[in-house]
């Protein structure tokens, strides 16, 4: 799967987001809005998390749906 299908189907997988990092919240995904860099960018927020592994934790979830 690539991000351009995520992203045209937002609303579909802002649950399986949602699982993934559970310290997102209804509005954070709503201004997500499928941007990869917003996503990116509130993970390093919530978890204080790096940039790299963040990207890291984001492609290993997209080859798994």
């Amino acid at each position: 799967m690539n991000w351009n299908q995520i992203e045209g189907n937002w609303e579909h997988f802002k649950g399986k987001v949602q699982a993934k990092w559970g310290k997102l919240t209804g509005d954070d995904l709503d201004v997500i809005a499928g941007n990869r860099q917003q996503l990116a960018g509130k993970i390093q927020e919530r978890y204080g998390t790096a940039q790299d592994e963040v990207e890291r934790e984001i492609d290993d979830w997209l080859t798994r749906h």
